[in-house]
Formats: C-alpha cells, sequence, structure tokens
C-alpha cells in the first residue's frame, strides 16, 4: 500500500502563526489537523458533503488504512515478527526522557490498545544528541530520533541513514523549543543578569560539551548571539570582535564541559559551579524539585527548536506495517494532549501559544535563522569562532 500521505489527504495549508496562536518571530510551518478518534470526529466522518468527501474526512480514513496496514498488512507473517513491529524504538536528547516515559509514552500505549486490541511496546534510549546521532549512523536500532539541532537530523539524511523528509512533518518538523538560561545558587551571589556576566572574575561556569551535546551548541550560539545582537540593538550594527570576546571571557571561566544537558544538571545540583547554561526546561525541572537555585532569565536569548526524524534507511527499510505505526506515532507528538505533556515538563508548545501563557516573557528572543541557519552559524560560529578562535585562545 502506499502510504505517501500526499496521494491520500490534502496537503496542510500555511497558516499565519500569529493567527494561529503560533510564537511571534517564528517562520511559517505548515499546521497539522490532528488525527484522533474522539466522538467528534466520528460524527464529522458520518456528515459528508455533497461535493464529496472533505479533507477531515480523507484525514480519518488515511488514519484507518494505516492501521490496518499496521495490524493485517504483513498477511500470514510469523507471530515473531508482528512482534517486532509493534515495537517503536525511539532515541532522543537527554532531557526527553521524563515526559516520553512517564506521560508520553504510557498515553499513547493505552490509546493504542483501546483503539487496535494490539499491544505496543517502546524501547527508549536517551543521550547528548551528538552521541545519539552518531549511535543512529553507526546503525543502532532506531525508528525514530528526537534531536536537539536541526543540523544533526540533516546529518541522518546526508549519510543516507533515513530517506524520511522530516521538515515535511508538522512545523517543518521541530516538535518543541526551550529558550536557553543560566541556572545560579540561590541568592544570585554573583549577580547574573545576562550571558556577558559569565565572564566576571573567580566564577566557576559549568558549559556542556559543544562537540557532544546539542545543548553545548545552543548555549554558545546564546552567548555569542546575544552579545551580537545587544550590540546592534545599541549602535546600529554587529560587532562580532565584541562578540568574540564576550564569549573567550565567558570561556574563560568554564570548568567543566558535560556530555549532555542532564549530566551538566547533575554536575551544577552538586555545587561543581556557580552557573550553569541551559534550556528552561531543565532549570525549572530543577527548581520543581528545590529551593536551592535560581533561573536567571536573560534580555536577549535563543529558542533551541528540536527536530523529529523517522529512522527510514534506504537500504533496509520499514516494511509497510512498521511505517504505519511508527508515522501515527511521530504525528500524535503535535497533537494536543502530547504537546501538553511537553508544556508539563516545561518545553514550550510550538503549536498553540496559547499553552505558554505560563512561561517568563522574553523581551529580545531569537533563533538559530537569525544567525543564518544551522547551515552558516555551525561552521561561522562553533567551528570558527569557538573551535579556532576561542579555545585556542584559551
Amino acid at each position: 500500500m502506499d502510504l505517501d500521505p500526499e496521494s491520500e489527504i490534502d496537503h496542510f495549508p500555511d497558516h499565519d502563526s500569529k493567527r494561529q496562536g503560533g510564537t511571534p518571530g517564528r517562520p511559517t510551518r505548515p499546521e497539522y489537523t490532528p488525527m484522533n478518534w474522539s466522538k467528534e470526529s466520528d460524527q464529522q466522518a458520518q456528515v459528508g458533503t455533497k461535493h464529496g468527501i472533505s479533507g477531515r474526512i480523507r484525514l480519518r480514513a488515511w488514519t484507518c488504512c494505516l492501521i490496518c496496514v499496521a495490524l493485517l498488512g504483513g498477511g500470514c507473517r510469523r507471530e515473531s515478527t508482528h512482534d517486532r513491529e509493534a515495537l517503536i524504538s525511539v532515541y532522543g536528547f537527554s532531557v526527553l526522557k521524563e515526559p516520553l516515559e512517564k506521560e508520553i509514552f504510557p498515553a499513547y500505549r493505552d490509546q493504542w490498545v483501546r483503539k487496535t486490541g494490539q499491544e505496543l511496546t517502546f524501547a527508549a534510549s536517551f543521550a547528548g544528541s551528538e552521541m545519539v546521532t552518531n549511535q543512529i549512523i553507526s546503525g543502532v536500532g532506531a525508528d525514530v530520533a528526537i534531536l536537539a539541532i536541526e543540523r544533526n537530523a540533516d546529518r541522518l539524511t546526508e549519510t543516507r541513514t533515513t530517506m524520511h523528509r522530516w521538515r515535511e512533518l508538522p512545523h517543518a518538523g521541530i516538535v518543541h523549543q526551550s529558550p536557553m538560561v543560566i541556572l545560579v545558587q540561590k541568592g544570585n551571589p554573583f549577580r547574573i543578569r545576562e550571558f556577558s556576566d559569565l565572564g566576571r572574575a573567580r566564577l566557576r561556569l559549568i558549559h556542556c560539551d559543544p562537540i557532544a551535546s546539542g545543548a553545548g551548541q545552543w548555549s554558545l550560539l546564546a552567548v555569542y548571539g546575544a552579545q551580537l545582537r545587544q550590540i546592534e540593538r545599541s549602535e546600529g550594527r554587529a560587532d562580532p570582535a565584541r562578540a568574540l570576546a564576550t564569549l573567550q571571557a565567558v570561556w574563560k571561566n568554564v570548568v567543566s564541559t558535560p556530555g549532555s544537558a542532564r549530566e551538566a544538571r547533575t554536575q551544577f545540583e552538586r555545587k561543581e559551579g556557580d552557573a550553569l547554561i541551559t534550556y528552561e526546561m531543565e532549570a525549572l525541572q530543577l527548581l520543581d524539585k528545590s529551593s536551592n537555585y535560581e533561573m536567571v532569565m536573560p534580555s536577549t536569548t535563543i529558542y533551541s527548536e528540536h527536530p523529529v526524524v523517522i529512522i527510514h534507511h534506504p537500504d533496509h527499510p520499514m516494511s509497510p506495517a512498521k511505517f504505519a505505526i511508527v508515522e501515527l506515532f511521530v504525528r500524535s507528538l503535535w497533537e494536543r494532549p502530547a504537546q501538553e505533556a511537553w508544556v508539563r515538563a516545561h518545553f514550550r508548545s510550538v503549536t498553540d501559544e496559547a499553552l505558554n501563557r505560563s512561561f517568563r516573557r522574553i523581551p529580545f528572543a531569537f533563533r538559530v535563522a537569525d544567525l543564518g541557519g544551522w547551515q552558516r552559524a555551525y561552521p561561522e560560529i562553533v567551528e570558527a569562532v569557538w573551535k579556532r578562535q576561542v579555545m585556542n585562545w584559551k
């Protein structure tokens, strides 16, 4: 069966992000109509129109076809094959563990069993985004990757590890977002307000390793990019030399470079540093556990954006039945229940800005697109600035 959604449903229209409740400043992304099994959609599917089947009904029909393929597409398959195709293996960057294992996996598994009668199992592995990407390229049995940076997702396609066009997923494949913030000890003894303050004398900074961790690369872009944009805002032009000087001063204070955001948070909890640059969601999760810390939201910071990729290898692709199961799960990550679960874990939603009302407002937020996208930010900032100038200077 041809599983190309373009052959079965209308393609997703573009909508203005502000009118749809999207985050101001985001590039316009294709909107997504959730596939759900509610009573309301059952009633709508029975109505029809005199001009033929509506897009919503076609979407529901496509969903049902996918489920039928998933359950029956193997025909006379052996039972062991059937069991294997009821397993979804998810590899994700380190901070995804709690929302996936505590909420999203169990809720989707229960829904799947209730609607299809088939048992569904999830297997998951979590590490720094660069490490996860390298593991998948090396051949681990992953079906889905949820990564910290788009550059890692592009590496999977460039190395022919997957033939999945992940940017055709809802919201161009970005499932959630989180601004970069600073964690400090209670009382904020160094009076940190902006990223540039992290260069102050005697401060011990924990900074994720930019080689192994997506959080490390986002942290570099946050420090360097914030300084560029602050200078440009006040003086009318960017000054890369001053931004470099700021990054050098900050890195002079780095005492540890853990391989993931979660490892970095653990070191900070052990008081191995006075400050930590991390995702907002990691900071808020720590504050949920303890009142011994404070979160500083710089006036200028970057939104990290996290893509999802189906690992559909061109040399040994999934069967149609397996792909159907995996794609239905992946697309559910943009539906309302999953987006609410992400928000409860302190990620910011990409589908509905109303879900983000409890988060702090950021006066001057920016994105990697404002730095030319990863195709420019990685070679020009991570490699040319950090690797060649900051690390050599240090």
